[in-house]
């Protein structure tokens, strides 16, 4: 059972990951960020929030060790911590730090608590 929610929580996390990698405005406008006089914003979409997700996602399906999905839970865990401390120091807009945070937090729990 925990081989196929690994699966699982693995293609959710090429999914979001490919919004950021293949429609990063999408992406932008749906996190209120908006592009300057420079399109860098956009690339660091396509790396950070896209790239690095769908590629991580993938490797834990090829390596499918559970120290490969772990380590997918540790990224949650670092990105639902910047929820928490912009939510200290920034005011960002409570519902949607709650969803996408408590997406971030629910993952990594899951990736981590079920393969350590």
């Amino acid at each position: 059972m925990i081989d196929i929610l690994n699966i699982i929580a693995a293609l959710l996390t090429i999914a979001f990951g490919l919004f950021g990698f293949l429609a990063p405005r999408y992406t932008a406008s749906a996190l209120d960020l908006a592009p300057t006089t420079s399109t860098m914003g956009l690339s660091e979409m396509r790396a950070s929030v896209g790239g690095l997700f769908v590629v991580a996602g993938l490797a834990a399906l090829w390596i499918g060790a559970p120290l490969a999905y772990a380590m997918i839970g540790f990224a949650f865990a670092g990105a639902a911590s910047g929820r928490a401390l912009s939510l200290i120091f920034d005011s960002p807009p409570m519902k949607k730090v709650l969803v996408f945070g408590g997406i971030e937090a629910a993952l990594a729990t899951w990736f981590i608590a079920a393969n350590m």
